[in-house]
């Protein structure tokens, strides 16, 4: 069991959510890294259970979604024969953001596959009451698992079609190719205004506060379960203790899931 008082909880917490490694969480506030895994695993898996709890019945009328990348052990061009490749190699973290409220009512981290596409959408259908206006990009999965999850009459689907200048890979080049154009494509309903700039912006918010999220660094995820427990901690962070800029109070706030600011300690508190 985890004797850390109060306020030296906060202290790791307050690290993890910033961005910061497991080590250099160690460094700065001298509890071992063992501890701050297994504070991470407590709190990132109660934050998990009280979004499922409290973020339903929402009224969200423009969602963004998205996935973005990371893996856990190794790279999956690394994967041997004989890993386990549900616990190892590429990983993708599906986000669902509201335009309007800036909350994130649904995240999923699994493989990019027809399963975890299908599960992830169902799950954001069964949190929102009413009719959606919605933003994918072209992964061919969402087609069957928007309409199996929204239903035909619940949702105006768009989706983003990016078109890139053909240029060389190269050795040594990190960056994507530069976009020369975008156009939607219209799957069902009436989409106004199809666009995925917020939850691509969401993607970069998860690379500066999560550090297993950074490229080229050893500070990736060891443990799928570390993974999940690290995103479930920002997410609840961020839907229910920091402040928007552009909204001036939380995700979580505008979308009248509460009436007031958490701080970090009520966080602690109610997901341990």
């Amino acid at each position: 069991m985890n004797k850390l008082k109060k306020d030296k909880q906060n202290q790791v917490v307050a690290s993890l959510v910033e961005g910061c490694s497991i080590r250099s969480t160690e460094r700065m506030t001298g509890v071992h890294r063992d501890t701050i895994t297994r504070l991470m695993l407590r709190v990132g898996d109660g934050c998990a259970s009280l979004m499922d709890d409290a973020l339903r019945d929402l009224h969200l009328r423009h969602v963004q979604m998205d996935e973005i990348w990371c893996y856990v052990g190794k790279k999956q061009r690394r994967l041997q024969p004989s890993d386990d490749t549900s616990q190892l190699g590429d990983f993708w973290t599906y986000v669902a953001i509201d335009t309007d409220t800036k909350l994130v009512p649904s995240h999923l981290v699994g493989k990019r596959d027809r399963a975890t596409t299908h599960a992830f959408v169902a799950d954001v259908a069964s949190r929102i009451n009413g009719r959606v206006q919605l933003s994918t990009d072209m992964l061919e999965t969402y087609v069957q698992a928007v309409e199996d999850g929204f239903g035909i009459d619940r949702v105006d689907y768009g989706r983003i079609v990016k078109h890139y200048e053909a240029e060389p890979v190269g050795p040594g080049r990190y960056s994507p190719p530069h976009v020369s154009s975008v156009s939607t494509d219209i799957v069902m309903g009436t989409p106004e205004g199809t666009c995925t700039s917020h939850v691509e912006r969401q993607n970069l918010n998860m690379r500066m506060s999560m550090r297993r999220f950074t490229r080229l660094t050893n500070g990736f995820s060891k443990k799928v379960e570390n993974l999940r427990a690290a995103v479930a901690l920002h997410f609840a962070h961020y839907n229910f203790v920091r402040i928007h800029r552009s909204l001036r109070i939380t995700p979580a706030m505008a979308a009248g899931v509460t009436d007031r600011v958490w701080d970090l300690q009520e966080l602690v508190d109610r997901a341990a």
